[in-house]
């Protein structure tokens, strides 16, 4: 098995990791990093709970490789929040009662993320087009939708 040396940027922090070719963005983030908020769902990109930001945009980190993760930028559930503050998506997920196992909530505040950094006054039409690759079993996705129009209303959710 060949490896490689990749140097990516998570959550604001650089690192330098040696690591076979074969291996996913998922496994570099939970099993070296440690960032554990990325959830281990599909494996083949049809879930959404291993959602992460690469260069501000949703990718489902189960499908990037170890070379096509190289000189990126990511940022995870982890790196939303501010100290014990979190991030006003965040808060709106609480608020709304958007959550309720929480496997797949850090995929869905992280989509709703890039949309509303896109698109900071989107459509209903807009906001469940963002959310239609992240899948739930328990919300019926319309707390969902009211979270991300929630965090969308306040001014900032940056």
């Amino acid at each position: 098995m060949s490896h490689l040396q990749i140097s990516i940027i998570v959550n604001g922090t650089e690192y330098h990791l040696e690591t076979p070719s074969n291996r996913t963005l998922l496994d570099i983030l939970r099993e070296d990093l440690r960032l554990t908020g990325t959830k281990d769902g599909c494996r083949v990109g049809e879930c959404g709970a291993c959602t992460v930001l690469m260069d501000g945009q949703p990718v489902n980190s189960c499908l990037v490789l170890a070379g096509q993760a190289d000189r990126h930028e990511y940022i995870t559930i982890e790196g939303l929040s501010k100290g014990d503050q979190p991030h006003p998506i965040q808060k709106a997920f609480m608020e709304k009662g958007a959550v309720q196992c929480g496997f797949c909530t850090p995929g869905m505040v992280l989509a709703a993320k890039s949309l509303l950094d896109q698109n900071p006054n989107p459509t209903l039409d807009d906001i469940r087009q963002a959310l239609v690759g992240n899948l739930c079993r328990c919300t019926g996705y319309s707390k969902v939708v009211e979270a991300v129009q929630q965090a969308a209303m306040e001014k900032n959710h940056e």
